[in-house]
């Protein structure tokens, strides 16, 4: 049965890193290689000067603080918890998690081609944002972080992780650094390496682990999931009422649409972050068992 029960998470495992990977293609391929996407991206970069000067301070706060220092420190945090619970696989794969997902970024960002088609001049001589580093900081510790954690707080931790993944993801379309679909794209790089993160875990599981179904949050999960779902729903809505406006140049846009493009484009990056946090959360207790003794 232990058997059996693993083999069914290793299938999950693999169909959840397909399913990201794929998503990731996908917002790719429409946010930078369409003129509509990346018309729909510069409009919600234009919106976050609607109240900018409200929240300039707590951005700059948060993003500031996301430094190769603060991550070697939040790593080596991670890592500290999984020792000090007797994981040392755990403590070296969430810091291949993290490690992984921020060096994959980074090759993603200055390997990928962004077509110019003159929708945003002002940063056309930047070239490739996607995905977001700052973003896939947050996420890669925020999930690592959840993997880590024991049974107990695991599920109030997850909530927590993922609101401040989500808030920096956000930050960097209110600071005007990242564009939405640069911080939705970390979170499906960070999807697809905490899925190869599980394999890992389960390949070095040990014989006395034991999966406790005490252990599964499924109504934290589901809130999370539901709320990210609920929160993709609107983005998209809101987003699809924008694109009847697309003749008009982003900077010509009045205040209402160029609101609309900005909430929906928070609202998407919070549903995903929500979505890759739900997915984590529902198959950790089989990663993470208690061990007898």
């Amino acid at each position: 049965m232990r058997a059996t029960a693993r083999g069914w998470t290793a299938v999950w495992l693999v169909v959840m890193a397909l399913v990201q990977a794929a998503a990731f293609l996908a917002v790719w391929r429409v946010a930078v290689h369409t003129e509509i996407g990346q018309w729909v991206d510069t409009a919600a970069l234009t919106g976050n000067r609607i109240g900018q000067d409200r929240i300039d301070g707590p951005v700059d706060k948060l993003l500031n603080a996301m430094s190769v220092v603060s991550l070697l420190a939040a790593t080596a945090m991670i890592g500290f918890i999984a020792l000090i619970r007797g994981r040392i696989a755990l403590a070296i794969t969430a810091t291949l998690l993290i490690a992984g997902a921020n060096v994959s970024t980074q090759l993603l960002k200055y390997g990928l081609n962004r077509p110019d088609y003159g929708l945003d001049p002002e940063r056309a001589a930047v070239g490739n944002s996607l995905p977001s580093g700052h973003t896939t900081v947050a996420a890669s510790v925020a999930i690592a972080l959840v993997l880590v954690l024991p049974a107990k707080v695991r599920a109030v931790g997850a909530f927590l992780a993922a609101a401040y993944a989500a808030a920096a993801g956000v930050a960097t379309l209110s600071a005007g650094w990242h564009r939405p679909s640069d911080a939705v794209a970390a979170y499906l790089v960070v999807g697809v390496w905490a899925a190869l993160a599980g394999l890992v875990l389960l390949v070095t599981q040990r014989e006395q682990a034991q999966v406790a179904p005490g252990d599964a949050h499924r109504l934290a999960a589901l809130l999370l999931g539901a709320a990210g779902v609920l929160a993709l729903v609107v983005s998209m809505l809101a987003l699809s009422w924008l694109v009847d406006l697309r003749g008009t140049g982003p900077d010509e846009l009045s205040r209402r649409p160029l609101f609309v493009a900005y909430a929906g484009s928070a609202a998407g990056i919070a549903g995903t972050m929500a979505v890759v946090m739900a997915l984590v959360l529902i198959v950790v207790h089989r990663l993470v068992p208690r061990v007898k003794g």
